[in-house]
């Protein structure tokens, strides 16, 4: 179905080609996983079966890609429509039309197929991709993750024979992952489509696979095989391959089913241990007094001695004057959606909050209004002491700052040395001190670098390090690790928990469980805008089948969370990996 026939594609002023010796054949009716580190070229590789490379993104192609036939350089990513259909990173650079019907049924319109068709097969992927309630949304209106459903939706409709798609589950809460990715493999299945798909999260699609392509390194050729056994080498592997190399198990398991089987021995290994808890230096003094996090409906008639002895409990006996963010009551109408209502939420100094739920729960619209730019339809939201919305920005940005879903939002200027001038300009910083922020996240960044050339991980810590220049108590982050590899991840970790320990208050809205479990002292659940959960991390995601991480799942009912716990307790008792 798709054929490389030694492939290599060179941009104008790079060193070396990004993507060099691709001579390889994707089968038809199978499920390929584009693996390797950022910046490979695995978004390259997917643009030259697609014909957006070289024609729209330039750059020299050399070798030739078929597809049913087709040599993409002699065919227009247009004239390529019926046969492949491809989502990229970004939705919103998808989308040409204003509502979600529209968006569904515009591919197969550019077709010309007949109006009864184009009705029955909207129906069809309203109900597969859970989208029949946001018909008639706009799509300017929706969540991220939702915008990412309809924008694989727009691509299944026409029924194409080939799939591209750049990263598909990044913005997605895991059921919706697991429901888009339940229909890929049904349509490999049932109908012969071949899927090509590039992914960092593994440990949601790498058990999908039919076989994995695996770069491991910038220029290298790529290799195609079995998961399984490229998994044991690639320098990018999912947490419960991790574990399997960590324990020592052969073959390595590809799922958390296989990885159970295999998993006796070192529970027994890990039954007398305990895993390391960490406790924000705020909350120590009253951690053993707080209530264990629990599933349920949020109390509808507090007082307000109700609420503020929950808000003293909430800070380890702390007063709320010590609080870095205290909302309360908070409802918050978007149109015609209600978006929040009666939410509850006291974050303190140092400690770090993973806000989780289903794709249009609420999670952006409260980071919105804790940073200002929603207001409050009724109830009350302060960030050290100040009321967000009617603060001047220019003074607010002392008190918190958002690094948004799309990083790309807070950066206007043509180089990163503008951007940090402006940075320091705005927060009234000494000249540099942006400068030294993005030296320490972004080693190696020339100043006159157009942010546009950044992967989306180098655009992030360039956001990043502007919403630090101000030093704000309370920083805000918004699926912070969507398009970073592990290593990206792990960085990105390693500045965050310094940020805590320094005393920032960090509030995270993600559906990236294992990033919750890795740095996340507290976790808020919200569904259909309310809390439905509340309490330290363990607690919650190990009672929640959704949100439990790989290795909690693994070596349940013990509460580990991440391979790091589970190797510093061998390590611990003198026993080390097996």
């Amino acid at each position: 179905m798709i054929r490389f026939e030694d492939v290599s594609v060179r941009y104008e002023g790079a060193p070396g080609p990004t993507v060099r010796g691709v001579d390889l054949t994707v089968p038809e009716g199978e499920l390929v996983l584009v693996v390797g580190p950022s910046g490979v070229g695995k978004s390259t590789l997917l643009g030259t079966v697609s014909g957006l490379v070289p024609h729209f993104t330039g750059g020299s192609l050399r070798g030739r890609v078929t597809v049913a036939g087709r040599d993409t350089r002699t065919h227009k990513p247009r004239e390529l429509a019926d046969v492949v259909g491809t989502v990229g990173q970004d939705p919103l650079a998808h989308f040409v039309t204003d509502t979600v019907e529209d968006e569904l049924a515009y591919g197969m319109e550019s077709l010309g197929l007949a109006p009864d068709v184009m009705r029955r097969r909207v129906e069809e992927t309203l109900d597969l991709l859970g989208l029949a309630d946001l018909r008639e949304r706009p799509i300017a209106t929706l969540s991220g993750g939702q915008r990412q459903r309809v924008a694989i939706g727009s691509v299944l409709t026409p029924h194409p024979r080939v799939l591209v798609l750049d990263e598909p589950t990044s913005a997605l809460d895991p059921a919706a992952a697991e429901e888009v990715l339940a229909v890929l493999q049904r349509l490999v299945h049932d109908l012969g489509t071949t899927v090509l798909m590039a992914e960092h999260r593994l440990e949601r699609v790498v058990q999908y696979a039919d076989q994995v392509l695996l770069l491991a390194a910038p220029g290298e050729p790529p290799v195609l095989g079995d998961p399984a056994a490229l998994m044991a080498r690639s320098p990018v592997f999912p947490p419960v391959v991790a574990l399997g190399r960590l324990a020592g198990w052969s073959p390595l398991p590809l799922t958390v089913r296989d990885a159970r089987r295999g998993a006796g021995a070192l529970r027994e290994r890990l039954a007398e241990a305990r895993p390391p808890r960490e406790t924000p230096p705020e909350r120590a003094r009253g951690a053993a007094e707080k209530p264990p996090g629990r599933w349920s409906r949020p109390r509808r008639n507090r007082t307000t001695e109700d609420r503020a002895a929950g808000d003293h409990a909430a800070l380890g006996g702390a007063s709320e004057g010590a609080a870095t963010a205290v909302v309360d009551r908070l409802a918050v109408r978007r149109g015609r959606v209600e978006a929040l209502r009666r939410v509850d939420l006291t974050v303190t100094p140092g400690e770090t909050v993973a806000l989780m739920g289903r794709n249009g729960a609420g999670k952006s619209t409260l980071l919105s209004t804790l940073v200002g730019l929603l207001e409050p339809t009724s109830g009350t939201v302060r960030v050290g002491g100040a009321v967000p919305h009617r603060t001047p920005p220019r003074r607010l940005i002392r008190h918190v700052g958002l690094v948004p879903q799309e990083p790309r939002d807070l950066l206007y200027a043509d180089t990163v040395a503008a951007e940090c001038a402006a940075a320091d300009h705005d927060a009234d910083a000494a000249p540099g001190t942006c400068r030294a922020l993005v030296s320490e996240l972004l080693p190696g960044i020339a100043d006159d670098t157009h942010p546009r050339d950044l992967s989306e991980g180098q655009r992030l810590a360039l956001a990043l390090s502007i919403v630090l220049t101000a030093r704000p108590p309370l920083l805000l982050l918004d699926e912070p690790t969507r398009g970073l590899d592990y290593a990206a991840k792990a960085r990105l970790v390693t500045v965050l928990r310094g940020l805590a320990a320094t005393g920032h208050a960090l509030v995270l809205a993600t559906h990236d469980v294992e990033l919750a479990a890795e740095i996340a002292h507290r976790v808020v659940i919200l569904a259909d805008g309310e809390v439905v959960a509340d309490g330290p991390t363990e607690q919650v995601v190990v009672a929640s089948p959704s949100f439990a991480p790989q290795v909690t799942k693994i070596l349940a009912p013990q509460e580990w969370l991440t391979v790091t716990q589970v190797r510093q307790a061998l390590d611990a008792d003198g026993t080390g990996p097996s």
